[in-house]
């Protein structure tokens, strides 16, 4: 009786219970569960038309856009694999990508068209060119082939829960982009927990705030279907729209980076006015939010915040911040600092353990530091045509993240780095999240970065890249005394720098490595 776990599950019920309630909004375009799923069926038709067959890969590039959104489903239903890129690289890592991926078909968005064009000699492999909006040479136009596939039925598969379901690209930033194969157990797990905890239903309305192609949108693609909720498209974040779409279109959760929600807070008070008139969920993830972000968040705003940890290895969350009853009676300060720990374990996505260099659980005394490795049902299958990285990754029978943790006496995990960000000086080890933590309270500095630079007395100190809220007059030499009065000496910065803005990645992160000596300081002040 047992039937394969897959997103594609959720999509039935979808169809079954909601077909005409409103399941996405792009613009001034609205659909129907019915009429989405009726336009993921004809794409289907055209890719098999096409030759796409079981197993074969098939690449997105794409914003939040509904056609992109439609791949999620039509790609998966004939059992080929999704290979969502990050339609904000470069050609020459669409290049790297495409080719690696042994992709067949390659989907595009108008605004990448010319990048693709560019390397398209080099693209041996694929066969077909899709345009998802808009015409051009020498491609097909994505509108035009759902005509033609409205007039015949696609041939739905049998698969494996243990199959492929999507190939997603790790960014790459120390070595080559990986391939992380997610099957269509690990999504469905993911899916499931994520219901378990934040408990949607067909009332909600999703504003994609975060980049589909991000961990499969974390996964949001197929969760909002599996409840009935609605999807609002938006291609670009932009704090004034976010804003507009909450107050016109009942926008009520959201997922954003940390990156992200200090854009919101930065925001003209009008617009914040058009937030604050409604109650939103939002969940962050992708980096460690300081708790003084997630307090303006929840006072400012009035919005429910809550973060969740995970990589995209791991599908990606197997981590919530769950809050305990006794929490709702905590100021708010304390309250955004218990938000602000790594959390538990989700149910059902995975086991979670903090062990130290010789594979040892460490103390529950919340200064022991080990690093996170977690088992169970959402962690990848490995790393596509690459079994050396996952024998690195994964052994032991657990998947071994890089994060450096500590386990506090109520179980709840708090990341104090990625061991490679961990600065070591005089022998002790310096979290770089704390002392963001400390500056980020001033309320001059909008963002921090901070790294480790050389030093010939204590081998390493930290170094602290500030960018500053519009309209503020403050000397680095402040800062430096107000985290040196705030955290232990040794751990204070002993160089404040303004810069314009923090070198990031497409979802938020920041790239470190180039605010160190051997990389590029950018927009210096």
């Amino acid at each position: 009786m047992e039937t394969p776990l897959s997103p594609l599950i959720f999509a039935d019920r979808a169809r079954n219970l909601h077909p005409n309630r409103q399941g996405v909004v792009d613009g001034a375009r609205c659909l129907t569960w019915l009429q989405f799923f009726e336009r993921c069926d004809k794409a289907s038709v055209v890719l098999q038309q096409l030759g796409v067959k079981e197993g074969d890969r098939v690449v997105t590039i794409a914003p939040n856009v509904l056609g992109h959104l439609e791949c999620f489903y039509s790609i998966p239903q004939i059992g080929a694999v999704l290979v969502p890129l990050n339609y904000r690289l470069t050609p020459d890592d669409f290049l790297y990508m495409i080719n690696h991926s042994g992709a067949s078909v390659v989907m595009v968005h108008s605004s990448c068209l010319e990048a693709v064009d560019s390397i398209r000699g080099d693209l041996k492999g694929v066969k077909s060119f899709i345009s998802l909006d808009g015409k051009r040479n020498n491609w097909l136009e994505y509108e035009v082939l759902l005509e033609d596939g409205a007039r015949k039925n696609y041939r739905r598969v049998s698969y494996h829960e243990s199959a492929l379901l999507t190939i997603n690209y790790t960014s790459g930033t120390t070595s080559k982009p990986k391939g992380v194969m997610i099957t269509h157990r690990n999504a469905a797990i993911n899916i499931l927990g994520t219901l378990a905890h934040f408990h949607l239903t067909a009332s909600d309305r999703y504003l994609w705030t975060l980049p589909m192609f991000h961990c499969n949108g974390w996964g949001f693609v197929w969760t909002i279907a599996a409840v009935g909720g609605t999807h609002i498209c938006l291609s670009k974040v932009d704090p004034t729209k976010i804003f507009s779409i909450i107050h016109e279109n009942g926008a009520n959760i959201l997922c954003a980076a940390p990156t992200v929600l200090i854009g919101l807070l930065a925001a003209p008070e009008e617009q914040k006015n058009k937030g604050r008139a409604h109650k939103v969920r939002l969940i962050t993830a992708g980096a460690p939010p300081a708790a003084t972000t997630l307090e303006r968040v929840e006072v400012d705003l009035g919005w429910e915040v809550t973060q969740v940890y995970g990589l995209t290895e791991t599908s990606p969350f197997i981590t919530v911040s769950e809050q305990r009853p006794e929490d709702a009676h905590c100021t708010s300060e304390d309250r955004a600092r218990r938000k602000a720990l790594t959390g538990v374990q989700m149910i059902p996505n995975a086991a979670v353990r903090i062990v130290d260099e010789g594979g040892k659980d460490v103390p529950k005394d919340g200064r022991t530091i080990g690093e996170i490795i977690a088992q169970g049902n959402v962690v990848m299958k490995g790393y596509y045509q690459d079994p050396e990285a996952t024998s690195k990754a994964v052994h032991d029978g657990w998947f071994h993240t890089g994060d450096a943790a500590v386990m506090h006496q109520d179980g709840y995990i708090e990341i104090k780095d990625r061991f490679k960000d961990v600065i070591i000086s005089g022998g002790e080890n310096i979290s770089s999240i704390e002392v963001e933590g400390i500056i980020l309270r001033h309320p001059a500095v909008l963002e921090v970065a901070v790294v480790g630079v050389p030093d010939s007395r204590w081998g390493e100190v930290p170094h602290a890249y500030v960018v500053l809220r519009d309209g503020v007059d403050v000397q680095a030499e402040d800062l430096r005394l107000f985290a040196y009065e705030r955290m232990a000496h040794f751990k204070a910065p002993k160089e404040v720098c303004f810069i314009k803005e923090l070198p990031k990645t497409a979802t938020g992160k920041v790239k470190k490595f180039m605010l160190r000596p051997q990389g590029q300081v950018i927009s210096r002040l």
